[in-house]
This record gives C-alpha cells, sequence and structure tokens, in this order.
C-alpha cells in the first residue's frame, strides 16, 4: 500500500457515491437533503445574505403576526421576525452540533482504533468504558456534563459530543478489527513495521469512509439533541436565538400561534432528516 491509499479509498468512496447510490435512495433526495444542509450551512456562516432583519429587534406593535409577505415565517410574541430568529440562531446550533461531531468521532475514533487494533486489554479496558457511557442515557450524561461545564454554544457542543463517543467507538473499532486481519495488513506486521507505522499508513487511510459514515449520522443525532438541550433551557443566553429554545419558547402560544413551535420544529427535523439521508448514500457507496 502506498501513502495514497486514504485518498484512494476516500476517492472510490465519493465516485460510488456519485454514480451508484442504494436502491432505497432515490436521486432526488439526496439532491434534496445536500441542498437542505448547503442552505443551513449558508445561514450559519453568512445569515446577512439571507435577512438584513434583527432578530432581537423587538416591534410590540408587530407582535404574532401570522406567516405572510411581510413576515416569512410570521412574528413572535415581542414581534420579532421568526425567519431572521431561525437563520440566526442557525449559528449556535450547528456550531454546537460540529463541535460535537468532531468530539464524537475524534474521541470515538482514538478509542476505537486503539481497542480494535492492539486488542488484549487495551480492547477490554476501552470496551467497559463503552459500556459505561452506553448504560447512561444520552441526554442525560449531556445534562450532567453542560451542568459541570456551564450553558452557552461551546458547552452544548462538548456535552454533547461526550455522549457520543461511545457509539463511534464501537463502530471504528469493529472496522479496525477487520482491517487488522487484512492481508496488506498482516504483510506490514510482518515485514516488520512497527505498530504507528501500520496504523498510520495502513488502517486509518481506509477508515476515512467509515469517519465519514459516522461523522454525517452523528450529526444529525447531534443537531437533534442541542435542540433538546436548548429546549430545556442549557442553550445560549437569551435574547439570543436557538432553534430549541425556539420551540420550547412558542409552546405557551401554540393555540393562536402554531408558526411560533412548529416551524423551528420542522426546520430542526428537515436538518436531521438529510444528514441521515446523505449518510445512507454515504454507507451505500461505501458498501457498493
Amino acid at each position: 500500500m502506498t501513502d495514497f491509499a486514504g485518498g484512494q479509498a476516500l476517492g472510490r468512496t465519493l465516485r460510488r457515491f456519485v454514480a451508484r447510490r442504494p436502491r432505497s435512495l432515490p436521486p432526488a433526495a439526496t439532491v434534496v437533503s445536500a441542498a437542505v444542509l448547503v442552505f443551513a450551512l449558508l445561514a450559519a456562516t453568512a445569515p446577512g445574505m439571507l435577512t438584513s432583519v434583527d432578530p432581537v429587534a423587538v416591534a410590540p406593535a408587530d407582535r404574532l403576526q401570522a406567516p405572510g409577505p411581510s413576515h416569512l415565517f410570521g412574528t413572535d410574541q415581542l414581534g420579532r421576525d421568526v425567519f431572521a430568529r431561525i437563520v440566526h440562531g442557525t449559528g449556535a446550533s450547528l456550531s454546537a452540533a460540529l463541535l460535537a461531531v468532531a468530539i464524537a468521532v475524534l474521541g470515538g475514533g482514538l478509542l476505537g482504533v486503539a481497542a480494535g487494533y492492539l486488542g488484549g486489554w487495551t480492547d477490554r479496558v476501552g470496551m467497559r468504558i463503552v459500556d459505561v457511557l452506553l448504560a447512561v442515557p444520552s441526554l442525560l450524561l449531556s445534562m450532567t456534563v453542560i451542568a459541570a461545564t456551564g450553558g452557552g454554544t461551546a458547552e452544548l457542543g462538548i456535552a454533547v459530543g461526550v455522549a457520543g463517543v461511545a457509539a463511534a467507538a464501537r463502530i471504528i473499532r469493529s472496522r479496525t478489527m477487520q482491517l487488522r486481519s487484512a492481508p496488506f495488513v498482516e504483510a506490514a506486521t510482518v515485514s516488520g513495521w512497527s505498530r504507528p507505522v501500520v496504523v498510520g499508513r495502513h488502517v486509518l487511510p481506509h477508515l476515512w469512509p467509515t469517519a465519514a459514515a459516522v461523522a454525517s449520522v452523528e450529526f444529525g443525532q447531534a443537531v437533534l439533541a442541542v435542540a433538546a438541550l436548548g429546549f430545556l433551557g442549557f442553550g445560549p443566553t437569551p435574547p439570543a436565538p436557538e432553534w430549541g429554545a425556539m420551540v420550547a419558547d412558542g409552546r405557551a402560544f401554540l393555540a393562536n400561534a402554531w408558526w411560533l413551535t412548529v416551524i423551528p420544529a420542522l426546520v430542526i427535523m428537515a436538518v436531521v432528516l438529510a444528514a441521515y439521508r446523505l449518510s445512507r448514500a454515504i454507507e451505500g457507496a461505501q458498501s457498493a
């Protein structure tokens, strides 16, 4: 194997992703899912391109207006534009979710590779750590971590990421164990190469497709978990917008202002489903 093995493995997955999607996933669903995520990333990085309205500006005269031409998603109980708040709240929600994915994939990846390749007591200790993490409900574990670190966007990401380490570690460990018995890895080991070299040159490059699939699944779960914590009041300090907090704030007005709760919830659902669909496409391309 060459130093370009990682690029070749990832390149094969990307080519299969474009050319051969799984039968259960129509091409239109992939395109729509990608469009949803691109729109969400645009809102997170450049909200000013989508709206010029101040998301925290109060306008009592415009309170609880239904969706219409002047306010696309209506206004809330303080007259703030719901569309502007959703757009500007995307940054907080996705930043926390991406941080959570990075922590889950990197932490779970290190634990999974060490346990899967070294085996023995390393595997036993690593899997006991995973079992302990999995024994605690992820939301409860996230709430425990965030209670210790405090509220805020970064703290949300850390809390959700720690809760996602165990699942990522189990998947990556399983794939690492498959690679450990592959002929090219055994040949490198017999040739006298050290373990770090074998892992760096022959194992890690072939884990990229698996890591990409894990990251896409973790991203959707992280968005949902961040929204749940925001709903419970662990998000950014008000009046800063955040999707979960917007759903919580709209509960008291659900009877006469449904859009305050339903529209942010639909946005969360759209992003989560888009991430799930793309993860299915990546998994299908990897196994094709």
